[in-house]
């Protein structure tokens, strides 16, 4: 696993989502879920090509609609939880170091 930075905590407002390109090439989905903390998902739905950083969020559900058909991603795992989608995103483990969010991504 490798470390990534994606930004910085200033950068996601408390209870909106943000896209960045990891330095992988990934676009990555950050969410800011206030106490609960910062999530990482792929930022394309996985049903059609809609970029998930424009969908709705459900803090007290840790969930994130899709912009274009309404399918709900679990902000922690990336499994869709409604159709039209049925796979999920990827996940990526969020880790804090001061105001700097970074993400851990396979380095294969």
């Amino acid at each position: 696993m490798a470390t990534v930075k994606l930004a910085n905590t200033a950068d996601v407002p408390e209870g909106e989502a943000r896209r960045f390109a990891a330095a992988n090439g990934e676009e990555v989905c950050v969410v800011n879920l206030g106490t609960a903390g910062y999530r990482a998902i792929g930022a394309v739905c996985s049903h059609q090509h809609a970029w998930l950083d424009e969908g709705e969020i459900e803090v007290q559900d840790q969930t994130i609609e899709c912009p274009l058909h309404g399918s709900a991603f679990d902000l922690n795992t990336g499994a869709a939880k409604s159709l039209p989608a049925f796979e999920p995103v990827p996940s990526y483990p969020v880790v804090l170091e001061g105001d700097t969010i970074l993400i851990e991504v396979n380095d294969d």
